[in-house]
């Protein structure tokens, strides 16, 4: 009976570090309106539920305190990089809405954004809002904890850590959400090239007028209008990317 209570809190312990440490830092999970009991308690029943699934891929314990010490921080460390991935992947939309806010000129409106935990232009925090509510109504926070458990396959407990390829891997996909980013916020880009170009034309062809009293007002308008148009598209082009970045770590 204690050989199978020890062996039982080992698979505990191990299956509950990794996902625990990745929960710390996934999209939803690390906002600030969830306590610390509530991501625990997330995390423990989780891992209650998948530890005899996942046990079977567990190694034996190890005989001597050194080596399971290593083993503990080898899945802190593989959960912080899963978690702190898909952060980078849902940071693309981050990318867009400063592109929006800069296009609209809602750049210095600011209000505290629950999300990162600082603060944001209003457009960023709206439309980090809106793509968390649409990622667990479509159930896509699964594909999260699917790639957490499917990680016991890329990343088997016991090994050495590929610490090159986290640093790859980290860059590229940061890379990549910046390059979706630019694509998301693409249509404001382009809105803010035709608006000045043409707020430059005008003033050129009527000097007298005011055109820093109409081009604010206008710039607002014509932009926030142009968000209400793109925002459904934008939010469901972000979806799609990011779940074809969780692709990358599922078994």
């Amino acid at each position: 009976m204690t050989e199978i209570l020890n062996l039982n809190l080992y698979h505990f312990l191990m299956v509950f570090l990794r996902l625990g440490s990745a929960l710390m830092f996934m999209p939803g999970f690390m906002t600030s309106y969830i306590n610390a009991q509530v991501r625990l308690s997330v995390a423990l029943a989780l891992t209650v539920v998948l530890m005899p699934f996942i046990a079977k891929y567990l190694p034996s314990p190890p005989q001597d305190t050194v080596t399971l010490i290593s083993y503990v921080l080898s899945e802190i460390t593989i959960g912080v990089f899963l978690g702190i991935c898909m952060q980078f992947l849902y940071s693309s939309l981050r990318f867009a809405a400063n592109f929006a806010g800069q296009a609209i000129g809602f750049s210095n409106a600011q209000i505290f954004d629950p999300t990162f935990q600082n603060q944001t232009i209003v457009i960023e925090s709206f439309l980090s809002i809106v793509a968390l509510t649409v990622i667990f109504i479509t159930d896509i926070h699964h594909l999260m904890i699917s790639a957490v458990i499917d990680s016991y396959y890329l990343f088997p407990v016991g090994e050495n850590l590929p610490w090159g390829d986290f640093s790859k891997n980290l860059s590229q996909t940061l890379n990549t959400a910046f390059t979706m980013g630019f694509k998301l916020g693409s249509p404001f880009v382009a809105f803010t090239i035709l608006f000045y170009v043409g707020i430059g034309l005008v003033s050129r062809l009527m000097p007298q007028l005011n055109i820093f009293f109409l081009s604010l007002p206008l710039q607002i308008y014509l932009g926030i209008g142009l968000l209400f148009i793109t925002a459904p598209m934008i939010i469901m082009w972000f979806l799609k990317s990011y779940e074809d970045g969780l692709q990358q770590y599922l078994h």
